[in-house]
């Protein structure tokens, strides 16, 4: 999942940057809100978090902008204003959830969490296709109850495709939610990625889930 981060405060920023890279998401980061309405305009992203105060535009900015161009991206305001007035000025604005700093780091993910599964219309914290299930808790994939350790891109990948299950995805939409505009790749690095997976998720199972659809791109189902 492709996330955009806006926050102001840089070692704040890096902080949180790392720790969701740590948690399997790509993670597009900027500091202000000039940068985070460019960002938006430019790349689909899963989720966006926004600090309110930021320079040059601020978050309530960031997020009428988005709105207007008709997007439905879930939007969360990571921020110090804390007064009742602010959080309901940021829910009424269009955000989808509201924290405070300081905030811990496991309630933040438990709320991406939540937003991105209600985007994709999950009721539940688990993905499931046939017998393979992945558990967006614990992070914990199993096909035939058998567990599946996987790599944190392998991981991110999987995860995409499930979300979308029977959707044909490019490889042009894989690598934009997969990889951050810093990535310096091979061409073929869906591909690649994608045999990974197979060996992992299909090898010695049937019925095989992950499919090519020639000339349009991959499928799970």
């Amino acid at each position: 999942m492709r996330l955009l981060l806006a926050e102001d405060e840089r070692d704040l920023n890096h902080i949180i940057t790392t720790k969701l890279i740590s948690d399997g998401y790509c993670v597009d980061s900027c500091y202000n809100g000039e940068e985070a309405i460019d960002c938006l305009a430019c790349a689909e992203y899963d989720a966006v978090i926004l600090d309110i105060m930021m320079p040059k535009t601020d978050g309530f900015a960031v997020l009428r902008s988005l709105r207007d161009a008709g997007k439905a991206t879930p939007v969360l305001f990571l921020t110090a204003r804390d007064s009742i007035a602010d959080r309901v000025k940021g829910l009424d604005c269009g955000a989808n959830d509201y924290l405070v700093k300081p905030f811990s780091f496991e309630e933040l993910s438990a709320r991406i969490r939540a937003m991105i599964r209600t985007a994709h219309g999950n009721t539940q914290n688990e993905l499931i296709v046939q017998d393979l299930i992945l558990n967006l808790n614990t992070g914990r994939v199993t096909r035939g109850g058998q567990e599946i350790k996987l790599s944190a891109k392998e991981y991110a990948l999987l995860e995409y495709l499930m979300h979308n299950a029977g959707r044909i995805l490019s490889r042009e939409k894989i690598e934009d939610h997969i990889w951050n505009y810093d990535y310096e790749g091979g061409t073929n690095v869906v591909d690649v990625y994608i045999s990974y997976l197979r060996r992992k998720i299909d090898e010695g199972h049937e019925p095989k889930l992950i499919h090519t659809v020639r000339g349009r791109g991959y499928v799970i189902q």
